[in-house]
């Protein structure tokens, strides 16, 4: 304790511009410099030189000097075991200790600004301010009572939301910022702050000239090239913000700048790259988490699942009690197809952050993609029904805190669950339970209304219902007239019913003259394509693609236009635009997807189709579509197993399109298995019954009916009375 005591009356003392004088024996009784005299120009003084300038003292004043310094010590031992301990009876002794010192010293700003900073501690911020801005009447270049002054307004910032006081104390605390660097200039981390706070005010002028003062100064600062960075990413200057990261990242091996430079690469969704600068960093710093953090996000834009999964099983280890890396493993497994190991990490994450709604609903998307829809519903029923039976609470902060959430203040929370429930009853092909949950979900708010309305219309047309989902779309652009998604909505359901002139007729209306029609074009093209009017969809879809400013865009329309041509057959033209999509994105999953279907469909270059069709699957192997099109691959090739087991796969999957169901029937046709061919065939020839018109092909209706025929005239002759004996 001795020690401890006679650092902090060194410290203090040097405070005082004053030393320990070698006679006292008993640090409380010493007699340093005046605390009321001392300001910054006297404190830069030599002990010496300052007493030397001192006029003698009088008794009663050497008393009263003595009492203050004494007080003071007091003051400042009761404030640093404040600081330790966090008990608030030290806190009000410290004040008052720094108060009688005040008394008799009081001009003393070194006391006012002990005195201020302890009130700001102990949250009495408004007596925090009077004694700091009664520090600056004395000394207005007192910086310590500036930056006191400037972190107090900042911390009522996040207490009062968009009120004028708000307002306010920003604009208060950017004065105390600009006044501490009229006084150092140089003083980087005020310069990041003020920077920060003219961004949250749109100055954003204002704060670039900061940061690039702070980065001329020194080039390699971390908070200075993230905050100017993220500012050019914002204002859309993503290619400014990766060179001043580049360069910097030239001149240095920091990890912190690599990850900046991953950051903003990843924000210019140039994944490639920032892959590349994270590893980068993870190399230089393969300790720090963040790093790995950031590379396997990287991994899974780029759909690199297996790796990304490498990452997150080194985070696993690094941090152990991270709920989170458990359930980014869950995903990816879940996205290979792993379900089982999926399962565990859920188990592990759930263990880690019991009751996380985000856990619990993975574990619901995770019984979907397993076709356990029953558990799926199970788990989402019994996390709302938690939700709703949570007793309402004005104390935000503290559920925040907990980890717990109150469905009157976070109804987006209970609104994503309710969408998912809503979901896995449409895969039972429950739809009146869908509905009634979508009914239910409307119910939270407006948000939530709007997109349970778009939902059930949704799960009308996907029970083939369209009349009724045109009559509820219709409601809704009643209740909001040009609203451009809704319109959207109404145009592609009439699509659904072949009317394409209708369709085409809304989707005009939105048209408006400039590069924004890509998108309208693209949906004009896919209504037009619905309604097997070819001629007019290429059209469509060649303007789009003309109208296309980014990759993106032009995608879309190449990819579009291969299905018309091969929906008429023009196989040559269809290749080449499905090959324009992937020169640009070779892990396009549809298009590998749509294209390799087209060659085995023709039964051509089969293993060039069931690789492409492959890697598809890969990227979603809970993809009914993808399954069918590997399955019918597979079958192409007579490998008749595999066949089976990809198609039973997607009939699972997907038990209701009469496509997937009638290749299914075809590969049992061809192993011998009649029965079982009659039975997917049937199936699939009433699905097709109900499909609806703009999916309805007569000539597979036509090949599947004489199929049928065929089967039931054989297997009626085996049975006949009249047919030939077997020898």
């Amino acid at each position: 304790m001795k020690t401890i005591i006679s650092i902090a009356l060194f410290s203090i003392a040097s405070a005082f511009g004053a030393t320990i004088p070698a006679r006292a024996q008993n640090p409380v009784i010493s007699h340093p410099a005046d605390p009321a005299s001392a300001s910054p120009a006297q404190n830069s003084q030599s002990p010496a030189a300052a007493k030397a300038d001192r006029p003698p003292l009088s008794p009663a004043d050497d008393t009263a000097r003595g009492d203050s310094y004494y007080y003071f010590m007091i003051g400042h031992l009761a404030e640093q075991q404040y600081e330790a301990s966090g008990k608030s009876d030290l806190a009000t002794k410290a004040i008052d200790s720094y108060k009688k010192a005040l008394d008799l010293a009081p001009n003393s700003t070194v006391i006012m600004e002990r005195l201020a900073e302890t009130r700001a501690k102990a949250q009495q911020l408004r007596e925090a301010v009077e004694e700091a801005r009664a520090v600056l009447k004395l000394d207005p270049d007192n910086v310590d009572a500036h930056r006191l002054l400037a972190r107090i307004y900042v911390r009522t910032l996040g207490d009062q939301g968009a009120s004028d006081s708000q307002k306010e104390n920003l604009a208060k605390a950017i004065e105390e910022f600009q006044a501490i660097l009229k006084i150092q200039p140089d003083d980087a981390y005020s310069s990041l702050w003020l920077a920060r706070l003219y961004r949250f005010e749109n100055r954003h002028t204002d704060a670039e000239k900061v940061l690039r003062d702070v980065l001329r100064r020194d080039p390699g600062n971390g908070p200075a090239l993230e905050q100017l960075s993220q500012l050019l990413i914002d204002e859309g200057r993503s290619q400014e913000a990766v060179k001043i990261l580049s360069d910097a990242a030239g001149t240095s091996s920091s990890p912190e700048v690599y990850d900046l430079l991953g950051d903003a690469y990843a924000q210019a969704k140039d994944y490639p790259k920032s892959e590349e600068a994270y590893r980068k960093a993870a190399d230089e710093d393969p300790d720090d988490p963040a790093h790995l953090h950031g590379l396997a996000q990287a991994l899974m834009e780029q759909n690199k699942y297996a790796e990304a999964l490498e990452q997150f099983k080194k985070l696993s280890e690094v941090e152990p009690g991270t709920s989170e890396n458990y359930l980014r493993m869950a995903q990816l497994y879940r996205r290979l197809g792993k379900f089982d190991q999926a399962e565990s990490s859920l188990l592990r994450a759930k263990q880690l952050s019991p009751g996380s709604l985000e856990v619990l609903y993975n574990e619901a998307l995770l019984y979907e993609d397993q076709g356990r829809y029953e558990d799926a519903v199970k788990v989402l029923s019994d996390a709302i029904a938690g939700m709703k039976n949570q007793a309402p609470s004005p104390d935000t902060a503290g559920q925040a805190a907990t980890g717990a959430v109150n469905v009157d203040n976070n109804p987006n929370a209970l609104a994503i669950l309710y969408e998912q429930l809503g979901h896995a009853y449409r895969e039972e092909q429950n739809y009146s339970a869908a509905i009634s949950t979508y009914q239910d979900m409307a119910k939270l708010g407006p948000e939530a209304q709007k997109r349970a309305q778009m939902l059930l219309i949704d799960t009308y047309r996907e029970n083939r219902d369209l009349d009724r989902a045109i009559a509820e779309t219709k409601k809704l652009l009643d209740a909001a007239p040009g609203d451009p998604n809704v319109t959207v909505t109404l145009a592609m359901l009439y699509a659904e019913k072949s009317d394409t002139d209708t369709a085409t007729k809304l989707l005009s209306t939105l048209l408006r003259g400039n590069d924004s029609d890509q998108e309208i074009y693209l949906n004009i093209a896919q209504a037009q394509e619905r309604g097997k009017k070819y001629d007019d969809a290429e059209k469509s879809a060649a303007k789009a693609e003309e109208l296309s400013a980014d990759s993106d865009g032009k995608q879309s329309a190449w990819f579009l236009l291969g299905a018309i041509y091969e929906r008429q057959k023009k196989f040559d033209l269809a290749e080449q635009e499905f090959r324009k999509v992937l020169d640009l994105n070779p892990n396009s999953a549809s298009t590998l997807n749509y294209y390799g279907y087209m060659l085995a469909d023709r039964g051509v270059r089969l293993a060039e189709a069931t690789a492409m069709i492959q890697k598809a699957v890969a990227q979603d192997p809970n993809s009914g579509a993808y399954l069918d099109s590997l399955g019918w691959a597979y079958y192409k090739q007579n490998k008749l197993s595999e066949a089976e087991e990809t198609l039973r796969k997607a009939v699972e999957h997907d038990s209701h399109d009469p496509t997937i169901l009638g290749h299914l029937g075809d590969v049992y046709a061809k192993m011998g298995q009649t029965d079982r061919a009659a039975q997917f065939w049937e199936r699939a020839q009433r699905e097709w019954q109900k499909a609806v018109p703009a999916d309805y092909e007569a000539d597979k209706v036509n090949e599947l009916d004489a199929q049928l025929k065929t089967l039931k005239r054989r297997t009626a002759q085996k049975t006949s009375p009249d047919a030939p004996k077997p020898q």
